[in-house]
């Protein structure tokens, strides 16, 4: 089953909108983050990041609560330009063009972002791998 992610589009930085990261995603067709004060912890986050296999799936929220579902889709690289919103450690993604409301994601992505934090991390569940699949085909 493809393996689904966390990815929450939002800055460690305090200071920037996170209105902004997810809308540069979702219309340049990105996933990643940013920066990170820890060199160490960054190289671990970039290589888990660049490690997702092609395909796997990777659900986002915006900061209306709406969720955003994309699928990776190319190698990781460094986007300079989006360093204005902390969103610089990229790949490709293709996102779908409307938000999948709360009702129907499935219920450990929506655990998932209710415990809160800023990391791109699988989801551990059972049944969250076919429930996305479904989503994404409709």
């Amino acid at each position: 089953m493809t393996a689904v992610y966390r990815a929450p589009l939002r800055s460690r930085r305090d200071d920037i909108n996170p209105r902004g990261t997810g809308e540069r995603a979702r219309s340049l067709g990105l996933c990643g983050f940013g920066g990170d004060s820890d060199a160490v912890r960054l190289a671990r986050r970039i290589e888990r990041f660049a490690d997702a296999a092609d395909g796997s799936f990777v659900w986002t929220r915006d900061p209306d609560g709406q969720y955003w579902l994309g699928r990776l889709d190319g190698p990781y690289f460094y986007d300079a330009d989006g360093a204005d919103v902390d969103l610089t450690h990229v790949r490709p993604c293709r996102w779908r063009t409307a938000p999948v409301a709360e009702s129907v994601t499935p219920a450990a992505v929506v655990a998932t972002f209710g415990r809160g934090g800023r990391n791109f991390q699988k989801v551990h569940d059972d049944a969250v791998g076919e429930e996305t699949t479904r989503l994404w085909a409709l």
